[in-house]
C-alpha cells in the first residue's frame, strides 16, 4: 500500500490532508487508525468511544475493520458508538434506515455489545426529538465523549446532516435537509420524491467536541467542496470548514476527490516542484487557459508572472516548452482510435504501437445499459465504421433504473401481443396482474418483486439492442452479463464476488480483444461504476498470462457525470457534426432514461445534453489551446498494469499529486 502523502503547505490546506491512489488504500488506512485506538484503549482498560457515519463512503473502512476482526483478532467488546445521524421520520427496519446499514455492514459482522450502540431514533414523534437530542447529547458525555469521529462530506459541504448555515455551537437536532442533499440521495429512494425532508443529526459543536476527527472523501464530485472546505474560510455555508478550527482534524482523500486542491491543481504556486513531462504538460495548459492564449503564444513573460519562472529557467524558452507541449497534445488527437490500416495512411501519419493488426477485436464494457453510448458512442461508432469487429458488454441490467409506469406499459404489450398472434395468454396475463397489483400498492423505496425487476430488465436489453443496431454493432456481439453483485432490486448491492469476476473472465478469453474499454469515473452516485471497474481489473488480472493478453491495449472512458482533464488525456477521438447527431440517436434508443432518467445523479439535465455538451467543451478546449476545430472529442486514458499487487492497473496519467522538492 502507498503511504499517506501528507499536507505540504500549511499556509494553504489549512487542515492535515492525506491523498491515496484509490478509495481502497485510504479506507484501509483509516480503519488501520481507528483499529490501533480501539487495541490502545484495550490494553488500558479502558473503552474506545466511535462516532459512525454512513453511506456510501465509509463503506470500505467497515469491511476492512470486519476483515481485521475475522483475521487479526481486533475486538470491539469495548466500543461504544454514537452514529451521526438518522433520516426523519424512519423505521430502522426500512431500506434506507441508518439502523439497517450499521447492522448490515459492521454490527452484525462484530463482536459489538448492541447495548454499546447508539443511532438517533427515527420513530419519534416530532414533539419527542427535543428531550431525546438532549439525551443523546448527554449519552455521549456520559460515555466520556468520542474519541474518533469518521466523517463524509456532502456536495453542500456538510457533515452529519449540518447543512449550509449551521453554526458551531449546533448540538444534536431535527433539521430540514438541503435540496441538493435530498436530490443527491435520491436514488437510495428511488426518486427525490420519496426522501424524507428532515433528519436527527449531530451537530457540529458535537463533532468538534470529538478528541480526534477523520473525515473521508471519494470521487471527482467531491473535489470542488472538498477545495472549499480545505483552503477556503471558514464558514457556516460549508460545514465541513469549521475542521480547520479542529485541533486534530484529519482528512483522506483519493486523487480524484483532491484533484481541485492547490497542490493537485497548480503546485507551482506553493513553490518548486520536479517538474516532469506529466507535469509540464499539465502547467502549460494551466497556463494558457489562465491567460487565454494558445499554446504557442505563451511568451517568457507569461511564464515569469504566473508562478511559472523556475519551469522557464530549467527548461526555457518557453517556445521550447510550448512546442514539446503542443506536439505532445496533438499525438493524442486520434481519428482511428483502433489504428490506421498502412493503406490508407498518408505522409506524415504517425503510426501508433498496434497499427499492424487490422481490423482488430474490440470490447466495450458498459457498466449501465447505456453507458456505452453516453460515454463514448461516437468512438464506437467509428470503431464500427472503420471495420473493427466490436462487442459490448453490459455488465449489469440496470433494472432498478426503470420507472413503474414503463414496466406497467411493457407488460400490457407483452400480452395484446400474445393475443394478437394466439399464443397461450393465461401465464401472461397472470403476470400482468401481479405487475399491476404490486406497483398499484408498492411502498416508496420498497424493492421490486422478482417478476418487475425481470421485465425492467427486459426494458433495458431491448434499449441497448436497439442502440447497439443503430451504431451498427450486430446483435450476436452483444453480450449481457447480469453480474450477480447487482442483482439485489436496490441501489445498495452486494460485495463483488468470484462469480462476477469469472463472468468477465470468459468472455475476455472468448473475444480475446485487442482493444479493451472500460468506465472510468468514480463520480457514478449508485458505485456501480467503481465496482464494475474493478471486477475488469480483477478479471486482466487473471488473464495476463494468456496468449493473446499481450497484444491487448485498455483505455478508460468517462461517464455521465465527467470528463478526464487535457493533462491526462492519452487519446483524443474527435467528432464530426454527423456522428455526434448518430451518438445522440443512438442515446435517444434508451427510452426508459429519456426526458427523464429514474436516478440523475447531482445533473438534472438529460444524458445526451450532459454528454454532448462535454464533448462539445472538450473540443473547445482543444481549439482555445490551438488545435484544429472539431465538433465534439471524446477523451481516454489509457490503463497500465502497475507492480504494485494491490490495485495494479491505474490509469497512465491519472495521478495529480505533485512532489515538492526538498526545500519547496
Amino acid at each position: 500500500m502507498n503511504s499517506p502523502q501528507p499536507s505540504s503547505d500549511a499556509s494553504c490546506e489549512k487542515i492535515a490532508t492525506h491523498i491515496l491512489h484509490d478509495a481502497g488504500e485510504a479506507s484501509r488506512a483509516i480503519a488501520g487508525q481507528i483499529a490501533r485506538i480501539i487495541r490502545d484503549r484495550q490494553a488500558s482498560g479502558a473503552r474506545c468511544v466511535l462516532g459512525l457515519a454512513t453511506g456510501s463512503t465509509p463503506v470500505g473502512v467497515y469491511d476492512e475493520l470486519v476483515r481485521l476482526h475475522r483475521e487479526e483478532n481486533l475486538s470491539f467488546a469495548n466500543v461504544v458508538t454514537f452514529n451521526l445521524d438518522e433520516y426523519f421520520p424512519m423505521q430502522p427496519n426500512e431500506l434506507q434506515s441508518y439502523h439497517r446499514f450499521m447492522q448490515e455492514y459492521l454490527f452484525d459482522r462484530v463482536d459489538i455489545d448492541p447495548a454499546n450502540v447508539h443511532i438517533p431514533d427515527g420513530t419519534l414523534s416530532a414533539e419527542q426529538v427535543p428531550a431525546y437530542c438532549k439525551a443523546y447529547e448527554r449519552a455521549i458525555e456520559k460515555a466520556g465523549g468520542i474519541d474518533v469521529q469518521l466523517l463524509g462530506i456532502g456536495r453542500s459541504g456538510h457533515i452529519g446532516f449540518n447543512e449550509p448555515g449551521s453554526s458551531r455551537e449546533s448540538l444534536t437536532r431535527l433539521i430540514s435537509l438541503d435540496h441538493i442533499t435530498r436530490m443527491d440521495a435520491a436514488s437510495d429512494f428511488f426518486g427525490e420524491e420519496n426522501v424524507p425532508r428532515r433528519a436527527i443529526t449531530m451537530g457540529v459543536g458535537t463533532i468538534m467536541n470529538a478528541r480526534r476527527v477523520i473525515m473521508m472523501a471519494f470521487g471527482e464530485h467531491k473535489a470542488p467542496v472538498i477545495a472549499q472546505a480545505v483552503e477556503g474560510p471558514v464558514t457556516p455555508t460549508v460545514a465541513a470548514s469549521f475542521l480547520q478550527q479542529h485541533a486534530a482534524a484529519e482528512i483522506y482523500l483519493d486523487t480524484a476527490a483532491a484533484a481541485e486542491l492547490t497542490r493537485c491543481k497548480s503546485p507551482w504556486v506553493l513553490g518548486p516542484v520536479a517538474f516532469d513531462e506529466r507535469l509540464v504538460r499539465k502547467a502549460v495548459i494551466w497556463l494558457a487557459k489562465r491567460v487565454g492564449k494558445p499554446i504557442l503564444k505563451l511568451t517568457d513573460e507569461h511564464y515569469n508572472e504566473n508562478h511559472l519562472q523556475d519551469l522557464l529557467a530549467e527548461q526555457g524558452p518557453a517556445y521550447h516548452i510550448n512546442l514539446r507541449v503542443f506536439r505532445d497534445l496533438q499525438r493524442t488527437i486520434n481519428g482511428w482510435p483502433g489504428g490506421k490500416p498502412a493503406d490508407s495512411r498518408l505522409p506524415g501519419d504517425i503510426v501508433r504501437v498496434g497499427d499492424d493488426v487490422f481490423p482488430k477485436r474490440v470490447l466495450i464494457f458498459s457498466p449501465h445499459p447505456d453507458d456505452d453510448v453516453i460515454s463514448m458512442g461516437g468512438t464506437l461508432i467509428r470503431l464500427v465504421d472503420q471495420g473493427h469487429a466490436v462487442h459490448v458488454a453490459y455488465q449489469t441490467s440496470g433494472n432498478i433504473a426503470v420507472f413503474d409506469h414503463d414496466a406497467i406499459r411493457f407488460a400490457d404489450f407483452a400480452v395484446e401481443f400474445n393475443r394478437l398472434f394466439g399464443i397461450e395468454p393465461r401465464r401472461s396475463d397472470e403476470i400482468e396482474e401481479h405487475i399491476e397489483q404490486f406497483l398499484k400498492n408498492k411502498a416508496p423505496g420498497q424493492i421490486d418483486s422478482p417478476e418487475v425487476q425481470q421485465i425492467k430488465g427486459v426494458i433495458r436489453r431491448g434499449e441497448a439492442r436497439a442502440a447497439g443496431r443503430h451504431c451498427g454493432v450486430g446483435v450476436e456481439n452483444l453480450h449481457f452479463l447480469d453480474m450477480p453483485f447487482y442483482e439485489t432490486g436496490r441501489v445498495r448491492k452486494k460485495p463483488l464476488g468470484d462469480e462476477d469476476v469469472r463472468i468477465i473472465v470468459d468472455l475476455l478469453r472468448e473475444v480475446r480483444p485487442h482493444q479493451v474499454y472500460a468506465a472510468g469515473d468514480l463520480s457514478d452516485p449508485h458505485g456501480t461504476h467503481r465496482t464494475c471497474l474493478q471486477a475488469i481489473e480483477r478479471a486482466l488480472d487473471t488473464v495476463e498470462d494468456d496468449d493473446w493478453y499481450h497484444g491487448c491495449e485498455a483505455w478508460l472512458y468517462r461517464g455521465a457525470w465527467q470528463e478526464w482533464e487535457p493533462e491526462q488525456v492519452d487519446m483524443a477521438v474527435p467528432l464530426s457534426p454527423e456522428e455526434l447527431d448518430r451518438k445522440r440517436h443512438a442515446i435517444f434508443k434508451h427510452e426508459s432514461q429519456k426526458d427523464k432518467a429514474l436516478f440523475p445523479g447531482h445533473d438534472e439535465r438529460e444524458f445526451w445534453q450532459r454528454a454532448e455538451t462535454r464533448n462539445q467543451n472538450t473540443a473547445k478546449l482543444y481549439d482555445q489551446l490551438g488545435f484544429a476545430e472539431y465538433e465534439g472529442i471524446e477523451a481516454f486514458v489509457r490503463w497500465e498494469k502497475q507492480q504494485n499487487g494491490v490495485g495494479s492497473f491505474k490509469p497512465s496519467r491519472a495521478s495529480t499529486v505533485a512532489h515538492p522538492l526538498p526545500n519547496g
